[in-house]
């Protein structure tokens, strides 16, 4: 089975971000890799990436960066995926 990697990019986004988080884990396609690159994020952010890293460790992979941006931010996460295919998730949608 083909693993697919998705990409989240992470800023201030504590309100929305489980939520998030919540629908890519709960996926019916379970070979994924959770990339969530916290962009320099000054709200809980940062710990909500934590406790879900630590949650699910076998599909989550966690990055904290100074905040440069969306495109770096997806940059980071190209260059961390292990998947065959790689996607995109905002991390409000």
């Amino acid at each position: 089975m083909k693993q697919i990697s998705i990409i989240v990019p992470v800023y201030n986004r504590e309100k929305q971000l489980q939520r998030c988080i919540d629908s890519l884990v709960n996926q019916t396609y379970k070979n994924i890799q959770i990339v969530l690159i916290n962009d320099g994020s000054t709200d809980r952010s940062k710990e909500i990436i934590d406790i879900n890293q630590k949650k699910y460790p076998d599909k989550i992979l966690a990055i904290h960066t100074e905040n440069q941006g969306v495109s770096m931010a997806r940059n980071e996460g190209i260059e961390a995926a292990q998947g065959d295919y790689i996607g995109f998730v905002d991390s409000d949608d």
